[in-house]
Formats: structure tokens, C-alpha cells, sequence
């Protein structure tokens, strides 16, 4: 299925929102999506990805060059900084759960750290959070009550990843 060209993949709402915390250089937002880095431990990402991301975000006008830093290694780095519509975009994403189960490890994770970042309380998202997957839940119990063969099988198993997703929800929100 094609993605509408708003929408963003998980990997560009990572980099979206390293870059908009403060003006980077690109070696320096691949060093932190690199699997061992601040934010490639939750979702990481090749550097030749990193750079084509970063020149799709400032296609779409969510990024911009913000000058020059001197490097010790090489040539001057430029950096790059968030348009107001970048900052607008990330704030709004920060927000907003996710829609799906299967998306807490990658999308929620991501969330959460970069709210952790900023020093914002995850209130807001977890309380949307644990609402959204509360109705997923209810709903899936609906099927499974329903269900019966392998069918049964499949709705137990979504029914109990929902679950466990509301435990961890509220287990991070005391």
C-alpha cells in the first residue's frame, strides 16, 4: 500500500525529531541511529538511509540548513534544524498514540524516549495510549468469544499482546 505523502515512516519521525531538537550535522544523527546509539537502540537506521532521509525531510520542507560546524575529520559538516512546520509536525506525533499493538516496540518506544529527551511528562500520550489499546482490547475479547479453531488461536494471541501492552502502559504511568 503507497503512503500519502504526508505521512511519515517510523524512521523519518525518528530523525524528524532528533533534527528538531536542535540544529545537527548529519554524521551526527547517524552516529545516534546507529544500533548502538542514543536513539538507534529503539530504531536504527544505515547511514546512507539517515542521509536520504534527511534529504526527503527537507524536500517535504520539515528541515532546513542551518549554517556550518568545523570538523576535526574532514571538511565543515552542515547543519540542518527543523522548520516551524517540522517543530509543529513532531510536537503533534509526540502526542498522538499509536494505532496499533504491534507498533508500541518501534513507534511508542520512540515516543517515549524522545519525550524523555525533552523532559516531558508522557501524561498526555499515555493516558490517549492506554484508552486506545483499552478499546482494541474490548473489542478483541468481542472475536475472541466468538472464535473457535484456529481462528480462536489467533484472536487469543492478539488478545493477550493487547494486554500486555495496557500493563505496560500503566506500569509506566504511576
Amino acid at each position: 500500500m503507497r503512503r500519502r505523502p504526508d505521512q511519515l515512516t517510523t524512521g523519518e519521525w525518528a530523525v524528524l525529531a532528533l533534527v528538531e531538537e536542535g540544529p545537527i550535522h548529519g554524521f551526527a544523527v547517524a552516529r545516534s541511529m546507529a544500533p548502538g546509539g542514543d536513539v538507534g537502540r529503539v530504531w536504527s537506521m544505515r547511514r546512507p538511509l539517515v542521509y536520504r532521509t534527511l534529504d526527503v525531510l527537507e524536500d517535504r520542507e520539515l528541515t532546513q540548513t542551518a549554517g556550518t560546524e568545523a570538523s576535526t575529520t574532514g571538511p565543515q559538516r552542515t547543519l540542518i534544524e527543523a522548520t516551524a512546520e517540522g517543530r509543529s509536525k513532531v510536537a503533534n506525533w509526540l502526542i498522538e498514540p499509536v494505532e496499533h499493538v504491534r507498533d508500541a516496540r518501534s513507534e511508542l518506544l520512540l515516543k517515549l524516549l524522545f519525550l524523555d529527551r525533552r523532559g516531558t511528562a508522557p501524561d498526555a500520550l499515555l493516558d490517549a495510549q492506554r484508552d486506545r489499546f483499552h478499546e482494541q482490547e474490548r473489542e478483541l475479547r468481542t472475536t475472541l468469544d466468538e472464535a473457535d479453531g484456529f481462528s480462536r488461536t489467533l484472536a487469543l494471541w492478539r488478545v493477550e499482546n493487547t494486554a500486555a501492552a495496557v500493563r505496560f502502559v500503566d506500569a509506566l504511568h504511576r
